[in-house]
């Protein structure tokens, strides 16, 4: 009977597969029928609810970016004309702007989409070079500050107006994730060092100062400037596909049948009993 024991095995594993089949199915029309509502205003969304309930949900957010807090995780290969190109999802703080209401009230997570190595190289040596002008010491001359001092004294009092840094407004229709699931071959990411493999978002958060619970998006808005073509947002259509679809299973379903059918096949005529010739 234990060679019948590898063909009952492979056809539970195929029977398996058509229950996942089933289940996978039901998640993507799942997924196909929240993308399908209209945005809501990411203000409305009460403060306390859980973002996985909301997942898969449109939302429309405004407010500013805080590029100084972007953080790239990658690489990631994008196909353009049929030539593979390596680069990285950039994700940003949008942050509320003072004064507008219709700005988010709390910090938003928001992937912005794709972008060339080159962005991320960029904002390297950009770190670097405010890390290396925040070591210089200060060079100047004690007669120098007291020159300095009388001089400030001396001046009469003016009235001076500080002007606020001016900020870019942006409205970003994205779609609540949450974090990603690596698979085995996928590096441990490193906050210390810069290097994100995966979206982790609690630990992005955590990087950009923000809250563990802060939401997540993922900007979906196709409305991209011929002059500025980066980031390049996720396509919508990525977002109901999943790395084995329903076909898939169907085929490893077919497969595992045919290999239970075949080592059935073997034991049973490995135990039939042969005919004698005379």
């Amino acid at each position: 009977m234990f060679l019948f024991l590898p063909g009952a095995i492979t056809f539970g594993l195929g029977s398996w597969q058509i229950i996942r089949r089933q289940d996978k199915i039901k998640t993507l029309d799942y997924r196909r029928e929240r993308l399908a509502m209209e945005p809501i205003e990411f203000n409305d969304i009460a403060s306390g609810e859980n973002s996985n309930t909301l997942e898969f949900r449109r939302v429309v957010c405004r407010g500013a970016f805080d590029e100084k807090k972007s953080i790239y995780v990658g690489p990631r290969s994008r196909s353009i004309s049929g030539v593979t190109e390596n680069g990285y999802y950039i994700i940003t703080p949008l942050v509320p702007i003072s004064g507008n209401l219709d700005s988010v009230q709390s910090p938003v997570l928001v992937n912005r989409g794709w972008v060339p190595r080159s962005w991320r190289d960029k904002a390297l040596e950009s770190s670097q070079g405010l890390e290396e002008d925040e070591d210089v010491p200060s060079t100047a001359s004690s007669s120098g500050e007291i020159r300095s001092f009388w001089r400030f004294w001396s001046k009469k009092p003016q009235t001076t107006e500080e002007l606020a840094p001016s900020v870019t407004p942006v409205e970003v229709i994205g779609v609540i994730r949450g974090s990603e699931k690596p698979s085995i071959f996928v590096p441990e990411n490193d906050p210390a060092s810069g290097q994100w493999f995966f979206v982790d978002v609690p630990a992005i958060a955590h990087a950009s100062g923000l809250p563990q619970n802060t939401v997540y998006i993922e900007d979906i808005n196709d409305n991209v400037s011929a002059s500025n073509p980066y980031p390049v947002p996720k396509d919508a259509s990525t977002l109901i596909r999943s790395s084995v679809m329903p076909q898939d299973h169907l085929n490893y379903t077919l497969t595992w049948y045919s290999l239970s059918a075949a080592v059935t096949y073997m034991a049973y005529k490995r135990l039939k009993p042969r005919k004698i010739r005379r």
